[in-house]
């Protein structure tokens, strides 16, 4: 019996792309490929196949699957013979059967039964006459019946032994394992769930693996909602409620909310948001952003406005920036003070939720405000608690790309704040706005932006590529952002092009190709004519692959400048107190990029080479 553990291992060792390009003509298509489906004839490609997230789907006939689904559906393999092909081509030793895992198997096999069976009698229970209570409250909150047939509510009666005499088929230590009944020394077992409304919990798979119970009447120390223990088929941190519904609904129109409750996931459905989940009694864990970053790239995070809400989503994002990746991130959004989801639903409908949805902020702007409205800022002290703070945050990003990008994104803001720009003599009001014929900035912005296309912005360009072909190690981390560069000479964009084949054929080397600049051809060390340390002899290996990582940066940040600049000088008619002010923010933070830029450059600059080549000008534009 293979163990899923053995299983996922298995999966990761294979580049889906690769096993599925084998027999089917593919295309790349951003990070994903894509081709006429294999399963169905079509003219127009809808089939895509998603190396990250390890599985291929179509978007006409719904074919969906992993690798061991391809060989089996695609190929006609019977289970086995696919995980061993695979297993070959991974070079991966197929377990020999263990006679432990097939019994743990059967006994996951039996709680199964059971906790389907369980479902049947609770189920039974809402429509009989015992369930009247259950009805009349789902009666109340508004529930429909479709609803209560899609969701599979139940009603649990309060006698302590009603669920034991009733699956008397089954085990009483099952029971008490599946977590159905509890077991106390020396008496005997009694039910757990009494007097509640049931819902059930499912796996991905929609194999029923838990429960959970809102009780129906206010008794002193009990919980208002109860969810099954941790047991062998159920980790309340490793899966998410509604997520065998949500999923594949998700995964086509590339949104999940994911909200508090099960009974707010109930709620959002029912007003056809439908791609909803909800924690099961506990914060969101690293696996439940894990099985959330599988079908989407940024869940949105729903959370009341209130300071215990505040405080719960500041966790939530807490958690996550260690895992951050490329692609990869959450969206906040912020519900009215003392609303939740399913409030906000009956009092202002659904228009108003997926305002809310629409309005979801990034991870930069809830660490920002959470951190800059945490403490008074009136002193020097304080502007710089709110700088450690902040840092603090973003030294917990694992990913050093993001961790770079967070950095400068907080800082310029944290610039913006502690040191405001005082033009006129003071504090500038809104009578002293400049004259929009004036416009004293703006043939600077031009200025600037014409000189942009060549200087030390083309070298710089030339540098990173180089310094891919140097280090090919680094080349997947960085090939989306080579894929977004606008590359100004032919030859650029040739190189660009080679390193996104490589980058595609995931056959990088870890090693850089030449040990020293004497092996690097003379014509590439001459074009990059940048002293940069991932272009140097004998480099360290961590400070060239953090320089280039930041010269990456700084290549993409730079267009993106030049665009806002342009803009704010296009709005001078219609916003010039507006207009100048981020006009000069972003001048001072093109002149910030350029320092840094020679910094880069100078820091750990290399020796000129005895060929003569020259270092960079640094007087030269970017």
């Amino acid at each position: 019996m293979l163990s899923p553990q053995w299983l996922d291992q298995l999966r990761n060792a294979i580049t889906l792309s690769s096993l599925i390009g084998r027999t089917v003509k593919l295309q790349r298509a951003g990070h994903e490929y894509k081709a006429c489906c294999p399963f169905h004839d079509e003219k127009t490609p809808s089939f895509y196949v998603n190396d990250q997230k390890g599985f291929y789907h179509c978007f006409g006939c719904e074919a969906h699957g992993d690798a061991i689904r391809w060989l089996t559906d695609q190929q006609g393999l019977p289970f086995m013979d696919a995980v061993k092909e695979l297993a070959a081509m991974a070079g991966m030793d197929v377990p020999a059967p263990d006679p432990r895992a097939a019994k743990r198997q059967e006994e996951a096999k039996g709680l199964r039964d059971l906790m389907e069976a369980a479902q049947t009698w609770f189920s039974d229970n809402l429509s009989g006459p015992q369930g009247a209570e259950a009805r009349a409250y789902l009666e109340r909150r508004g529930i429909a019946e479709k609803t209560i047939r899609a969701f599979g509510f139940g009603y649990a009666p309060e006698d302590r032994t009603a669920l034991g005499k009733a699956l008397t088929d089954y085990p009483k230590d099952m029971l008490v394992e599946g977590g159905l009944r509890i077991e106390v020394e020396g008496k005997e077992p009694y039910d757990r769930f009494r007097g509640r409304l049931m819902l059930p919990i499912r796996d991905p798979r929609g194999r029923v693996i838990a429960f959970g119970g809102r009780i129906l009447k206010d008794i002193e120390g009990a919980p208002k909602y109860l969810n099954s223990p941790d047991t062998p088929l159920f980790d309340k941190g490793r899966n998410l409620y509604n997520f065998d519904r949500s999923g594949p609904l998700a995964r086509k129109s590339g949104r999940m909310l994911v909200v508090e409750g099960y009974m707010d996931a109930i709620a959002c459905a029912a007003a056809g948001i439908e791609e909803v989940v909800a924690p099961l009694g506990t914060a969101l864990t690293e696996a439940q952003l894990g099985l959330l970053w599988r079908v989407v790239d940024v869940p949105v995070l729903c959370f009341d406005g209130d300071g215990a809400g505040q405080r719960a989503a500041m966790r939530a994002v807490s958690r996550a920036l260690p895992l951050l990746a490329p692609g990869k991130s959450l969206a906040i959004a912020v519900l009215p003070t003392g609303k939740d989801p399913d409030d906000l639903l009956k009092e202002r409908g659904r228009e108003a939720m997926l305002r809310v949805i629409e309005d979801a902020r990034p991870l930069t702007d809830v660490l920002w405000g959470h951190e800059s409205q945490a403490q008074p800022l009136r002193t020097p002290e304080d502007k710089a608690g709110l700088k450690a703070r902040v840092m603090e945050h973003v030294d917990a990003i694992g990913d050093p790309d993001i961790r770079a990008l967070y950095k400068r994104e907080l800082m310029d803001r944290f610039s913006t704040f502690a040191f405001p720009k005082r033009e006129f003599g003071g504090r500038r009001q809104w009578s002293d706005r400049p004259a929009p014929a004036s416009r004293p900035s703006s043939s600077n912005a031009s200025r600037l932006s014409a000189a942009s296309a060549g200087g030390l912005r083309e070298k710089l360009a030339t540098a990173v590529l180089v310094g891919l072909e140097r280090y090919p190690g680094e080349i997947p981390r960085h090939a989306d952002a080579i894929a977004g560069l606008d590359f100004s000479t032919e030859e650029q964009r040739a190189a660009a092009t080679k390193i996104l084949e490589r980058a595609a054929l995931d056959t990088p080397d870890e090693k850089p190709t030449w040990d020293s600049p004497d092996n690097l051809p003379p014509a590439q060390q001459r074009k990059a004519g940048l002293p940069l340390s991932f272009l140097a002899a004998n480099a360290d290996p961590e400070d060239a692959v953090r320089d280039l990582a930041e010269a990456v940066a700084l290549l993409v940040e730079r267009p993106a400048l030049d665009v806002a600049l342009a803009d704010a000088a296009a709005r001078f008619e219609t916003d010039p107190e507006g207009a100048f002010a981020d006009q000069q923010r972003l001048l001072n933070r093109k002149l910030e990029f350029e320092e840094r830029l020679r910094q880069l450059s100078s820091a750990r600059a290399m020796e000129p080479d005895k060929r003569g080549t020259d270092k960079a000008d640094s007087g030269d534009e970017i």
